[in-house]
């Protein structure tokens, strides 16, 4: 790992403790407006819907253009939106829903260059430990430091979090422009659907796509109203909620950091997460009431969220074709990112008619029934996956081993 590696670890780290900040200033900013369980879920569903009308442009311009220039230009445009937001915090709920779209479509171009800019500065043995390496120190980021830090600002001034998001992004910029990396032009214009249609071939990637997308969905569900599941059900203030969102990193670091010596080492840990997930979402809905169990719970999803996302990005960036990266990987962030409008919908109305406690249950019994359908796939696929990489790394081994094609 060189030079160029650390500075995109530490770009993206430094703008995840923004998103931390971001994450829980913004539904407190919303709750002062409104305490309607369907408005605030607005929130979430104009955030999270450039993930179903950007990804696939954003990957097919990741594909075709200078990654490190995409990225620097996408953080400073956030950088100014954090501004606008931090100058008229005050107007209508409207407004919110608008930057919330704004800033919501200038992510996908970070996460649609990320992966192509870890394989082009990380070696392909490495992988695992480069995506731990970022998925700790953005759990770190973005869900222990950075909640608790919103809450205390938007308790101190409505306007400073979004002001140190701000900065969070122009200091995320500055190391970017550091990076030095080599951008060969590509021939002709990329087609935006050719990487829907790879994914679609590949059945290890579309199986994986579907419980992330069932994943995200149910968490897109509860997260909607997670602000009013926080003060009504665990009376905390708004520093409290900042303090409740942190929780969730405590096993997201751990699971960073740990995945890949559990994945060199347990067969069965990819399906093992995928069991956990809902379990301690159960845990949760059914024993949580106040927030040292809420915490404990969370930890588990956490770890095994993060075990995951280490297992998944390995396996994409090692099985797609390069020149094909950007656009894959913004197809499946479409699929499995664009189904979150979707939940907060679908979680403000449950809410709204059933209880706050209503779509932790719905988002259970989905996320229990798709995992539990998939368990199979997804064993042989990530068996046959560590084959590979250990043959490659291991060259007195047999190389005439027969693998499963995962492409079928």
């Amino acid at each position: 790992m060189g030079r160029n590696w650390y500075l995109l670890w530490s770009g993206s780290s430094i703008s995840a403790l923004g998103d931390g900040i971001f994450l829980a200033a913004l539904p407190l900013l919303a709750a002062t407006q409104t305490q309607d369980p369907k408005l605030i879920a607005g929130v979430s569903f104009f955030g999270a819907l450039p993930w179903l009308l950007a990804a696939l442009p954003a990957g097919a311009a990741a594909d075709r253009h200078d990654n490190r220039r995409l990225l620097l230009t996408a953080l400073w445009i956030q950088c100014g939106l954090m501004v606008a937001l931090a100058t008229f915090h005050s107007a209508h709920i409207a407004f919110l829903y608008g930057m919330a779209f704004l800033i919501g479509t200038a992510e996908t171009v970070p996460r649609a260059v990320g992966q192509p800019l870890i394989k082009a500065t990380v070696d392909n043995h490495l992988l695992e430990r480069a995506n731990g390496r970022l998925f700790a120190s953005q759990a770190v980021a973005l869900q222990f430091a950075g909640p608790p830090l919103g809450g205390l600002l938007f308790a101190t001034t409505t306007s400073a979090p979004f002001w140190a998001n701000a900065l969070t992004f122009a200091i995320a910029a500055v190391l970017v422009t550091k990076m030095r990396t080599n951008h060969r032009p590509r021939p002709g214009k990329p087609k935006v659907s050719e990487g829907l249609r790879w994914l679609a071939k590949h059945k290890a990637l579309r199986t994986v796509t579907l419980v992330s997308a069932t994943t995200n969905l149910c968490i897109a569900m509860t997260m909607a109203t997670l602000v009013l599941f926080a003060q009504q059900r665990l009376n905390l203030t708004n520093a409290g909620f900042g303090a409740f969102l942190a929780t969730l990193a405590c096993g997201g670091v751990a699971g960073g950091l740990l995945a890949e010596r559990l994945l060199a080492r347990f067969r069965h840990t990819v399906t093992t997460t995928v069991v956990l997930i809902p379990l301690a979402w159960l845990g949760i809905a059914t024993l949580a009431h106040d927030l040292p169990t809420v915490a404990a719970f969370a930890m588990v999803s956490s770890f095994c969220t993060a075990v995951w996302g280490v297992a998944t990005a390995a396996l994409r960036q090692r099985a797609v074709p390069t020149e094909l990266l950007g656009r894959v990987s913004s197809a499946q962030t479409l699929i499995t990112w664009g189904v979150q409008p979707v939940g907060a919908l679908l979680g403000g109305l449950i809410a709204d008619n059933f209880g706050l406690l209503a779509p932790w249950y719905a988002a259970i019994a989905l996320r229990t029934t798709v995992g539990l359908l998939s368990l199979k796939p997804l064993s042989t696929h990530f068996l046959a996956a560590a084959l590979k990489v250990h043959l490659a790394t291991s060259p007195e081994q047999d190389a005439a081993v027969t693998l499963p094609d995962a492409s079928r």
